[in-house]
């Protein structure tokens, strides 16, 4: 069964970067797509970032777009986000999720992803 650990969170000042990983046990992402999702306080969850398996392609949320980077490393079974030139609107726990199925086209709803890790914590505050 698969097992999705998410680490790297922490607290950083506006500006600055952050790289989140999420690390899969039990299964090979390979046959996977992944996305990553936050969630601030009060709000409800939102897409942030996925990348679909085969060929691996990305997708993000216009708020990210340009900041924000996610790319796999299938050799280590993690996938990773990228994020530069954090704001403090980025604050938030995040969570990455995974669906099976290599050739899916990867989207941003949480109800299309089937198993979810715990989260990681980012604050942007100065």
């Amino acid at each position: 069964q698969l097992r999705l650990v998410e680490s790297g969170g922490g607290l950083v000042p506006p500006g600055g970067s952050l790289r989140l990983s999420c690390t899969a046990q039990g299964s090979s992402l390979e046959s996977y797509a992944i996305g990553w999702f936050r969630q601030a306080p009060g709000k409800e969850r939102e897409g942030v970032a996925c990348t679909t398996g085969v060929s691996p392609t990305a997708k993000y949320d216009d708020s990210v777009s340009g900041r924000f980077t996610i790319f796999r490393d299938d050799a280590k079974n993690t996938v990773y986000l990228q994020m530069n030139s954090l704001k403090p609107e980025d604050t938030g726990l995040y969570y990455c999720a995974a669906r099976i199925g290599r050739h899916w086209v990867c989207g941003l709803r949480t109800g299309a992803y089937d198993d979810w890790g715990q989260g990681t914590q980012v604050t942007v505050s100065s």
